[in-house]
């Protein structure tokens, strides 16, 4: 089935805008449900409202997608295409008020992205690539910066907040601080698109989920970002990205602890 990608990624992008615009004007009233998969692991009345959102909308656009969602309002499909959603990428953040976060969509033809968009709404940027058309912010096209060596690189770190993941982003810190000019912590998705943009120089992501990174990641690799994992592709259990000059070096740290 032949996909107007562009057109996705507007109808994408106004969605994201849409469901940030909900959760700044909700931010004071909103409900904190029960913990998920564990105690860090929060949802919000608004999460799950601006999912609806998203997933209504796309639902009425192409019926025949599947839909893979956080929070539990997708379903299957008959067009090979799936648009994958995280509502609200950064539930600590928002909840608490102590840093940003993002509404990211993203549109797979099987097993390869498609379209992306992150949605920061705070700073009302919207982070947006087309596979094999770049990647841009705003309407204006990334490009990575070369990136500066390892002892003053500016890295990103993303992971899952469950006492295992915790454990090892431990030790990838323990011995990356000392060697790196500092470290962000980061949501995952902004992690990918600050990347994009030159704002970080390298970022790693642990223990991720398919809807945290898929859209950042192609926003990033739109840019030039190299991204990997333990090999050349990158998965949810370790992805690394950085600007070309640094990868090398970023890359084998990271794997030598991860």
């Amino acid at each position: 089935m032949d996909r107007d990608l562009v057109a996705a990624r507007e109808l994408a992008a106004g969605l994201a805008v849409r469901a940030g615009r909900l959760q700044v004007e909700r931010r004071d009233t909103l409900r904190v449900g029960a913990p998920k998969a564990h105690a860090n692991d929060v949802v919000s009345d608004v999460d799950i409202a601006s999912e609806r959102l998203i997933v209504d909308a796309l639902r009425d656009a192409w019926p025949q997608d599947a839909v893979q969602a956080e929070e539990g309002h997708g379903g299957g499909g008959t067009s090979g295409w799936k648009w994958v959603v995280d509502p609200l990428d950064g539930t600590r953040n928002y909840i608490s008020r102590t840093g940003p976060w993002s509404v990211c969509i993203a549109l797979y033809e099987g097993d390869e992205p498609r379209v992306a968009v992150v949605y920061e709404p705070v700073a009302d940027e919207t982070f947006t690539a087309v596979d094999g058309g770049g990647a841009e912010l705003n309407g204006e096209r990334l490009t990575v910066s070369g990136g500066p060596a390892l002892d003053t690189a500016l890295v990103g770190v993303s992971f899952q907040p469950n006492p295992a993941t915790k454990a090892r982003a431990g030790r990838v810190v323990r011995d990356l601080l000392p060697v790196c000019g500092d470290i962000r912590r980061v949501p995952a998705a902004l992690n990918l698109v600050y990347l994009a943009a030159g704002r970080l120089d390298g970022g790693l992501a642990l223990d991720t989920n398919l809807w945290d990174i898929a859209a950042g990641a192609l926003v990033a690799r739109e840019a030039g970002v190299v991204l990997g994992g333990r090999g050349d592709a990158f998965s949810t259990e370790l992805t690394i990205g950085a600007a070309p000059a640094l990868w090398d070096s970023l890359a084998e740290l990271v794997r030598g602890v991860a």
